[in-house]
């Protein structure tokens, strides 16, 4: 039984005891270690990702060799490389574990057949992806209206969470700082 992902989708459609049974036999978990990947570049994702439990990561290695973090993912998130998965295509991202999580995954195949067994299923991940796309619209606006130091008091505010969570140089990638710097403006912090 995954404890987390039925209630997360119950809160957008209805789901049947029966309907709980097609996804939890359709479902994997996987249960990563600290910096244990799930997914590596170069790879085509064939897998959707959601997190019961833990804290992901997803990066590229920039043309300079510096790993530029995209997306973190916390416990009622998903997480792909959405562009790998829908057009099956090489990817240009990994995803790591930031500590110790327990994911639970659909396969392209189970997917589709989860999507056929249950209609409503497509309601669900439509709104999920609406509320992600809208989060990444607004992290782009905010990159180019806000300095260096707003956006990060903007991010530690919104999400105090992944502060507590995920090491400095991580944020310092994931907001598009130095760690030095990012150190810097923790320190101006009241």
């Amino acid at each position: 039984m995954h404890r987390n992902i039925i209630p997360h989708i119950r809160n957008f459609v209805d789901l049947t005891e029966q309907e709980v049974s097609v996804l939890n036999k359709l479902a994997v978990t996987h249960h990563l270690r600290k910096k244990e990947f799930i997914h590596q570049e170069g790879r085509i994702c064939r897998q959707l990702f959601f997190v019961e439990k833990g804290c992901l990561r997803m990066f590229f290695v920039n043309k300079n060799g510096v790993e530029q973090i995209t997306q973190f993912a916390l416990e009622g998130w998903w997480i792909s490389d959405y562009q790998s998965f829908t057009n099956d295509l090489p990817s240009e991202y990994s995803i790591q574990a930031v500590e110790e999580s327990r994911i639970v995954s659909f396969d392209i195949l189970n997917f589709e057949q989860l999507l056929r067994e249950i209609p409503q299923l497509e309601r669900y991940f439509r709104m999920t992806m609406q509320k992600a796309a809208a989060g990444s619209q607004l992290r782009s606006k905010l990159l180019y209206e806000m300095s260096k130091e707003e956006f990060y008091l903007h991010f530690s505010t919104s999400f105090p969470e992944f502060m507590l969570r995920v090491p400095q140089y991580m944020i310092a990638s994931y907001l598009g700082l130095t760690p030095e710097y990012l150190s810097e403006l923790r320190k101006k912090r009241p």
